[in-house]
């Protein structure tokens, strides 16, 4: 039997009332909303002279709380190329809320329905149900139509909300052969296979003596088995976005298909899965992405004059890298591939990723090195799996330039506040793929994007307290490698005035005097600020006992990991580092009722360390808080002991400092 014959788990239109009334749906409390169902269909038809999916679903949600509203808006992502494109058809929807004990049911207007172009092959079709509240119920219907076999439609089980039941049904002739793959670590409630039967009606196919072919009205029909496949699952809960994370792409439940195949009966097998060598060859001969590199004559002779200017290799990239940034800005689109000439790109003074960095290939081969692209994805876009070779799963492209010794220099001119050779931190996920010609190189090979820099930040602090509790402090402060980036990014978007503004309301208490800033162009040196500041005590009037508590003076004092376990990795994208050192004078007449204890704590495996330090010089007291955080990328195993790790340095930031008047 069919699994699609089964029974459905949820109609469009036909709501249980209860789903109005009871409560609670989810054990999660904060649960904004919930998925009562999601059911989706898809199977292959006969079109024209060939085939085509056709994608059916019906999804139903339970609105709890306002943060549950955006349960209400849909985006539904359409593919298109050539002209052809995905269609939605029988798009429906339905609001309803209990209103005086009768069920008000409110329709999706048509003029509601929107579609929105999201990239050079994808729209989206996007809608809001109407009449949205707490304690409605939600739902919406529609058939997506698509030419692409390639674009199989993939499930996703899970999602920011809980989920009460989520199941996928596919129907698939034999002909075609699909790789099934399934990611995520949540349970099935059903996982089926069955062997089951179709018609399709095609304008014109060639038949096979073992398949059953009738002629109507000029059309062939064709019956072929299928393969058959239910997946569900049940009481999924939320994918909860947690601090340091690539997308949740990358870990939720979910289940994609890649066409393999195609073996008709009596037939040799076609195989249609791409390969590392054909999208090496197929983007190299591409004419929005090789054939650009081809097209920079138009920099001759100034690259030409830098390549004399600079014979060292790496200054030279570092000014060719220059050049380029200075003649087009980065507008913030990521793609890998061009949609008009760098020509064009150059002449506009701005453009995608795309534009910008094969513009730079093209300038560091037409300054005299061997530069090549090298494509990956962005933490935001999702990871890439080397074992399938998907183009999709990319959206960005760098330059790579090896040196005589054979060393990889990684180049991207989007960020001016970063040095040559230091790619973005959206860039760090973790592989990119070299597309590169020639025998030897046909295949490419995997790149390594490991940082080459850390985030680090160091602080050190000067402060004078005086006998009613009130503070003076003189700080200095160092903002290297990523965290550099940041901080210079954040003070050319705000100005000094309102970076200063924005400190002083982290650090409600305190009154800064104005900034200094060093070494604010220069992105070979850290970013330095100075800027003293006091803090009024609570009252006038001189304390026996103070309390204070200096390093909570400049950490916030928060554990970003809140939940007891996680099932995916940290992943801080580069090492961390964060120093801070303190000198506390004591008000004259004062010392310390006791001196708080030195610690170090370690993580497993070298993975990294926290040192806290206390050391008394006369009415000094010196603090040095040292974290450092040797890996950029934390299994889910390691999750337990940072987080703990976490929770001991926080503690003993937070020790308090008793301070006594002299006997």
């Amino acid at each position: 039997m069919a699994a699609h014959a089964q029974t459905e788990p949820v109609k469009f239109g036909q709501i249980d009332a209860k789903d109005l009334t009871a409560a609670p749906f989810v054990a999660d409390s904060a649960a904004g909303a919930v998925v009562l169902c999601d059911y989706g269909r898809s199977r292959l038809v006969g079109y024209r002279d060939g085939f085509r999916v056709v994608f059916e679903r019906v999804t139903r949600v339970k609105i709890l709380k306002k943060s549950g509203y955006d349960a209400a808006t849909v985006e539904i992502p359409l593919y298109h190329r050539d002209g052809d494109q995905e269609e939605i058809t029988n798009l429906r929807g339905f609001t309803y809320n209990l209103v005086g004990g009768q069920v008000q049911k409110t329709k999706l207007d048509a003029t509601g329905v929107f579609l929105e172009k999201r990239s050079p092959r994808i729209n989206v079709r996007r809608f809001t149900l109407p009449s949205v509240r707490e304690g409605a119920v939600v739902e919406y219907a529609y058939t997506l139509s698509s030419d692409f076999l390639f674009n199989f439609q993939n499930w996703v089980f899970q999602g920011p909300y809980p989920v009460r039941w989520s199941e996928y049904r596919t129907s698939i002739p034999v002909f075609y052969k699909y790789k099934i793959i399934r990611q995520g670590g949540q349970p099935l409630a059903v996982d089926r296979s069955t062997v089951g039967k179709t018609t399709l009606l095609v304008d014109n196919k060639l038949a096979s003596s073992s398949l059953s072919v009738g002629q109507t009205n000029g059309s062939l029909t064709v019956s072929a088995p299928t393969e058959e496949y239910q997946w569900a699952m049940q009481n999924v809960p939320p994918l909860r976005e947690e601090a340091y994370t690539t997308t949740a792409a990358d870990y939720e439940a979910r289940i994609d298909f890649q066409l393999v195949g195609e073996q008709w009966p009596e037939q040799p097998y076609r195989d249609l899965t791409d390969s590392w060598a054909k999208i090496n060859a197929r983007l190299l001969a591409d004419d929005n992405f090789g054939q650009q590199l081809e097209r920079g004559g138009f920099l001759k002779d100034q690259m030409g004059a830098l390549a004399a200017q600079y014979p060292d290799p790496a200054a030279r990239a570092a000014a060719v890298r220059q050049t380029i940034m200075a003649a087009v800005r980065y507008n913030g689109t990521n793609r890998y591939a061009t949609e008009a000439s760098l020509r064009k790109a150059y002449d506009a003074h701005s453009g995608t990723a795309a534009d910008v960095n094969l513009l730079l290939i093209a300038a560091l081969r037409q300054a005299g090195l061997p530069a090549q692209p090298v494509l990956l994805s962005t933490r935001g876009h999702g990871r890439v799996s080397q074992t399938y070779p998907l183009l999709d799963k990319f959206n960005y492209v760098v330059a790579l330039v090896t040196d005589a010794d054979g060393h990889d220099l990684l180049v991207d001119a989007t960020d001016p506040a970063l040095p040559c050779g230091t790619l973005p931190e959206r860039c760090l996920n973790q592989t990119g793929r070299l597309i590169a010609p020639g025998p030897g190189a046909a295949d490419g090979r995997w790149v390594d994007l490991r940082p080459s820099q850390r985030h680090a930040h160091f602080r050190q602090a000067r402060l004078t307290l005086d006998a009613q509790g009130g503070l003076a402090g003189q700080v200095h402060e160092e903002y290297a490698g990523y965290a550099g980036a940041d901080a210079r990014e954040e003070l050319a978007r705000l100005g000094e005035k309102k970076y200063a503004a924005q400190l002083a309301h982290q650090h409600a208490a305190w009154a800064l005097a104005p900034l200094a800033v060093g070494a604010r162009d220069d992105v070979q040196k850290p970013l330095a600020l100075d800027y003293a500041f006091t803090r009024a005590a609570d009252d006038g009037a001189p304390a026996g006992t103070l309390y204070l508590s200096p390093l909570r003076e400049f950490l916030d004092g928060q554990n970003p990991f809140t939940q007891e376990d996680r099932s995916f990795p940290v992943d801080f994208g580069a090492p961390q580092e964060e120093t801070l050192l303190v000198a506390l004078t004591l008000p004259a007449g004062y010392e310390l009722a006791e001196t708080p204890k030195n610690a170090i704590i370690d993580l497993p495996d070298s993975g990294g360390r926290y040192l806290f330090n206390v050391a008394t010089i006369g009415s000094t007291v010196n603090f040095t808080s040292r974290l450092a955080l040797r890996k950029p990328v934390y299994s889910a195993a390691e999750y337990t002991h940072l987080r703990e790790f976490y929770r001991l340095m926080l503690e003993k930031q937070a020790e308090k400092l008793v301070i006594k008047k002299k006997a």
